[in-house]
Protein backbone atom coordinates (compact mmCIF):
# COMPACT_ATOMS: atom_id res chain seq x y z
CA UNK A 1 0.00 0.00 0.00
CA UNK A 2 3.06 2.45 0.69
CA UNK A 3 4.75 2.06 -2.41
CA UNK A 4 0.96 3.47 -4.06
CA UNK A 5 0.52 6.31 -2.46
CA UNK A 6 4.23 7.39 -3.24
CA UNK A 7 3.24 6.99 -6.59
CA UNK A 8 0.48 8.80 -6.44
CA UNK A 9 2.09 11.95 -4.43
CA UNK A 10 4.82 11.54 -7.09
CA UNK A 11 2.59 12.03 -9.75
CA UNK A 12 0.76 14.93 -8.07
CA UNK A 13 3.70 17.17 -8.41
CA UNK A 14 4.33 17.45 -12.24
CA UNK A 15 0.72 18.44 -12.42
CA UNK A 16 1.19 21.06 -9.64
CA UNK A 17 4.41 22.30 -11.31
CA UNK A 18 2.77 22.78 -14.30
CA UNK A 19 0.11 24.56 -13.12
CA UNK A 20 2.72 27.15 -11.39
CA UNK A 21 4.52 27.83 -14.52
CA UNK A 22 1.56 28.88 -16.49
CA UNK A 23 0.71 31.33 -13.24
CA UNK A 24 4.07 32.38 -13.92
CA UNK A 25 4.47 33.13 -17.71
CA UNK A 26 0.43 34.88 -17.25
CA UNK A 27 2.09 37.33 -14.54
CA UNK A 28 5.29 37.77 -16.68
CA UNK A 29 3.18 38.57 -20.04
CA UNK A 30 1.09 41.04 -17.53
CA UNK A 31 4.35 43.15 -16.66
CA UNK A 32 5.15 43.05 -20.33
CA UNK A 33 2.03 44.50 -21.12
CA UNK A 34 1.75 47.11 -18.69
CA UNK A 35 5.73 48.48 -19.29
CA UNK A 36 3.96 48.59 -22.96
CA UNK A 37 1.15 50.56 -22.14
CA UNK A 38 3.30 53.16 -20.02
CA UNK A 39 5.92 54.02 -22.24
CA UNK A 40 7.26 54.36 -25.96
CA UNK A 41 9.33 52.60 -28.63
CA UNK A 42 12.42 53.05 -29.74
CA UNK A 43 11.65 53.54 -33.40
CA UNK A 44 8.15 55.65 -31.52
CA UNK A 45 10.48 57.94 -30.33
CA UNK A 46 12.33 58.40 -34.07
CA UNK A 47 9.49 58.95 -36.06
CA UNK A 48 8.01 61.81 -33.30
CA UNK A 49 11.47 63.49 -33.76
CA UNK A 50 11.83 62.91 -37.24
CA UNK A 51 8.18 64.56 -37.56
CA UNK A 52 8.71 67.31 -35.71
CA UNK A 53 12.15 68.14 -37.30
CA UNK A 54 10.42 68.29 -40.35
CA UNK A 55 7.83 70.74 -38.58
CA UNK A 56 10.84 72.57 -37.71
CA UNK A 57 12.23 72.96 -41.20
CA UNK A 58 8.91 73.56 -42.91
CA UNK A 59 8.25 76.58 -40.40
CA UNK A 60 11.48 78.20 -40.80
CA UNK A 61 11.60 78.52 -44.65
CA UNK A 62 8.43 80.02 -44.26
CA UNK A 63 9.53 82.63 -41.39
CA UNK A 64 12.31 83.36 -43.43
CA UNK A 65 10.62 84.13 -46.70
CA UNK A 66 7.97 85.77 -44.61
CA UNK A 67 11.13 88.22 -43.45
CA UNK A 68 12.81 88.59 -47.12
CA UNK A 69 9.39 89.79 -47.87
CA UNK A 70 8.89 92.23 -45.38
CA UNK A 71 12.83 93.20 -45.93
CA UNK A 72 11.68 93.44 -50.15
CA UNK A 73 9.38 95.88 -49.83
CA UNK A 74 10.88 98.03 -47.06
CA UNK A 75 13.39 98.54 -49.64
CA UNK A 76 10.99 99.50 -51.94
CA UNK A 77 8.92 101.74 -49.94
CA UNK A 78 11.86 103.53 -49.64
CA UNK A 79 13.61 103.67 -52.79
CA UNK A 80 10.26 104.83 -53.99
CA UNK A 81 10.53 107.68 -51.30
CA UNK A 82 13.53 108.51 -52.61
CA UNK A 83 12.58 109.01 -56.22
CA UNK A 84 9.40 110.86 -55.21
CA UNK A 85 11.68 112.83 -53.38
CA UNK A 86 13.79 113.78 -56.70
CA UNK A 87 11.34 114.20 -59.00
CA UNK A 88 9.19 116.36 -56.55
CA UNK A 89 11.75 118.87 -56.54
CA UNK A 90 12.66 118.19 -60.28
CA UNK A 91 8.94 119.38 -61.18
CA UNK A 92 9.18 122.36 -58.64
CA UNK A 93 12.34 123.68 -60.27
CA UNK A 94 11.03 122.77 -63.77
CA UNK A 95 7.32 124.90 -63.24
CA UNK A 96 9.47 127.91 -62.02
CA UNK A 97 11.75 128.54 -64.65
CA UNK A 98 12.43 131.69 -66.31
CA UNK A 99 11.64 132.64 -69.24
CA UNK A 100 14.45 133.32 -71.96
CA UNK A 101 13.45 136.64 -71.85
CA UNK A 102 14.52 137.21 -68.20
CA UNK A 103 17.62 135.03 -68.43
CA UNK A 104 18.55 136.19 -71.68
CA UNK A 105 19.81 132.59 -71.98
CA UNK A 106 17.96 129.06 -72.74
CA UNK A 107 16.30 128.49 -69.44
CA UNK A 108 16.50 124.83 -69.17
CA UNK A 109 19.73 123.58 -70.86
CA UNK A 110 21.84 120.68 -71.12
CA UNK A 111 25.89 121.05 -70.17
CA UNK A 112 28.84 118.93 -68.58
CA UNK A 113 26.49 116.20 -68.24
CA UNK A 114 24.46 118.42 -65.85
CA UNK A 115 20.85 119.39 -66.30
CA UNK A 116 20.66 123.48 -65.56
CA UNK A 117 17.54 125.42 -65.04
CA UNK A 118 17.58 129.21 -64.81
CA UNK A 119 14.39 129.15 -62.11
CA UNK A 120 12.84 132.17 -60.37
CA UNK A 121 13.12 132.94 -56.85
CA UNK A 122 11.09 134.92 -54.10
CA UNK A 123 12.40 136.22 -51.16
CA UNK A 124 9.79 138.09 -48.46
CA UNK A 125 10.76 141.51 -48.49
CA UNK A 126 12.93 141.80 -51.86
CA UNK A 127 12.17 141.73 -55.59
CA UNK A 128 12.30 138.44 -57.35
CA UNK A 129 15.77 137.13 -57.88
CA UNK A 130 16.62 134.64 -60.26
CA UNK A 131 18.48 131.16 -59.49
CA UNK A 132 20.95 128.66 -61.43
CA UNK A 133 19.98 124.90 -60.49
CA UNK A 134 21.52 121.93 -61.68
CA UNK A 135 21.55 118.52 -61.18
CA UNK A 136 25.07 116.43 -61.49
CA UNK A 137 25.42 112.91 -60.59
CA UNK A 138 28.44 112.65 -58.64
CA UNK A 139 30.16 109.35 -57.28
CA UNK A 140 26.91 107.48 -57.87
CA UNK A 141 24.43 110.58 -56.01
CA UNK A 142 22.25 112.75 -57.79
CA UNK A 143 23.85 116.18 -55.72
CA UNK A 144 21.30 118.98 -56.44
CA UNK A 145 23.43 122.57 -56.91
CA UNK A 146 22.15 125.67 -55.94
CA UNK A 147 23.16 129.28 -56.52
CA UNK A 148 22.49 131.86 -54.32
CA UNK A 149 19.91 134.79 -55.24
CA UNK A 150 21.47 136.76 -58.35
CA UNK A 151 20.43 139.91 -58.58
CA UNK A 152 21.67 141.47 -62.12
CA UNK A 153 22.67 139.83 -65.34
CA UNK A 154 26.28 139.89 -65.02
CA UNK A 155 25.98 137.65 -62.07
CA UNK A 156 23.73 135.54 -63.62
CA UNK A 157 25.81 134.75 -66.65
CA UNK A 158 28.62 134.11 -64.50
CA UNK A 159 26.79 131.63 -62.27
CA UNK A 160 25.86 129.87 -65.71
CA UNK A 161 28.99 129.45 -67.38
CA UNK A 162 30.87 128.98 -64.36
CA UNK A 163 31.26 126.16 -61.81
CA UNK A 164 29.70 125.45 -58.70
CA UNK A 165 31.97 128.36 -56.15
CA UNK A 166 31.24 129.90 -52.79
CA UNK A 167 27.60 130.62 -51.90
CA UNK A 168 26.57 127.56 -53.89
CA UNK A 169 24.23 124.68 -51.90
CA UNK A 170 24.84 121.23 -52.24
CA UNK A 171 22.13 118.95 -51.36
CA UNK A 172 22.01 115.26 -52.22
CA UNK A 173 18.70 113.78 -53.51
CA UNK A 174 19.72 110.06 -54.13
CA UNK A 175 22.24 107.26 -54.24
CA UNK A 176 23.15 104.66 -56.07
CA UNK A 177 22.36 105.91 -58.85
CA UNK A 178 24.39 104.63 -62.47
CA UNK A 179 23.13 107.35 -65.22
CA UNK A 180 20.67 110.12 -65.40
CA UNK A 181 19.67 111.09 -68.61
CA UNK A 182 17.34 114.12 -69.82
CA UNK A 183 15.51 115.39 -73.02
CA UNK A 184 14.50 118.64 -73.84
CA UNK A 185 11.13 119.32 -76.18
CA UNK A 186 11.18 122.25 -78.55
CA UNK A 187 8.07 123.21 -80.64
CA UNK A 188 8.35 122.46 -83.85
CA UNK A 189 11.59 119.91 -83.65
CA UNK A 190 10.40 117.58 -80.41
CA UNK A 191 12.38 115.87 -78.14
CA UNK A 192 15.63 116.38 -78.49
CA UNK A 193 19.23 116.69 -76.66
CA UNK A 194 21.15 118.87 -79.12
CA UNK A 195 21.53 122.30 -77.36
CA UNK A 196 21.75 123.46 -81.01
CA UNK A 197 17.87 123.05 -81.59
CA UNK A 198 16.89 125.06 -78.63
CA UNK A 199 19.25 127.94 -80.15
CA UNK A 200 17.79 127.76 -83.40
CA UNK A 201 13.93 128.20 -81.87
CA UNK A 202 15.43 131.25 -79.63
CA UNK A 203 16.86 132.89 -83.18
CA UNK A 204 13.44 132.15 -84.78
CA UNK A 205 11.27 133.44 -82.01
CA UNK A 206 13.64 136.53 -81.69
CA UNK A 207 13.26 137.21 -86.11
CA UNK A 208 9.53 136.60 -85.68
CA UNK A 209 9.46 139.18 -83.55
CA UNK A 210 10.93 141.82 -85.74
CA UNK A 211 7.63 141.23 -87.92
CA UNK A 212 5.77 144.68 -87.24
CA UNK A 213 2.35 142.75 -87.21
CA UNK A 214 3.44 141.08 -84.26
CA UNK A 215 4.73 144.22 -82.18
CA UNK A 216 6.51 143.74 -78.90
CA UNK A 217 5.51 140.23 -78.31
CA UNK A 218 6.74 138.33 -75.27
CA UNK A 219 9.75 136.15 -76.58
CA UNK A 220 8.04 132.60 -76.27
CA UNK A 221 9.69 129.97 -74.94
CA UNK A 222 12.23 127.39 -76.81
CA UNK A 223 11.62 124.56 -74.57
CA UNK A 224 8.15 123.50 -73.03
CA UNK A 225 8.80 120.40 -71.65
CA UNK A 226 11.44 118.49 -69.56
CA UNK A 227 11.98 114.39 -69.51
CA UNK A 228 14.67 113.05 -66.82
CA UNK A 229 15.36 109.10 -67.09
CA UNK A 230 17.36 108.05 -63.86
CA UNK A 231 18.91 104.61 -63.65
CA UNK A 232 19.69 103.00 -60.48
CA UNK A 233 21.32 100.04 -59.71
CA UNK A 234 18.33 98.55 -57.65
CA UNK A 235 16.65 99.14 -60.87
CA UNK A 236 15.83 96.32 -63.97
CA UNK A 237 15.26 99.47 -66.23
CA UNK A 238 15.58 103.27 -65.79
CA UNK A 239 12.63 105.79 -64.09
CA UNK A 240 11.27 107.94 -66.71
CA UNK A 241 9.29 111.07 -65.74
CA UNK A 242 7.69 114.35 -67.77
CA UNK A 243 7.77 118.15 -66.73
CA UNK A 244 6.41 120.96 -68.11
CA UNK A 245 8.45 123.48 -68.39
CA UNK A 246 7.07 127.20 -66.52
CA UNK A 247 3.99 125.74 -66.28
Amino acid sequence: MKPIVRSERRGARPHRSGRLSRSGRLSRLSCVSRRRASGFTLIELLVAIAIMAVIAVLSWRGLDQIIRGRQTITNAMEDERVFAQLFDQMRIDARQAASDDESGQPAVSLAGGALQIVRQMSLPGSAPRLQVVRYRVTEGRVIRYASPPLANVGDLRAASRGTEGEGWSAVPLMGGVGAISARLYVPRVGWTTQMKDVQGAITEADNNLKVPQLGNAPLPRSVTGLEVSVGAKSLARPITRVFLVGE
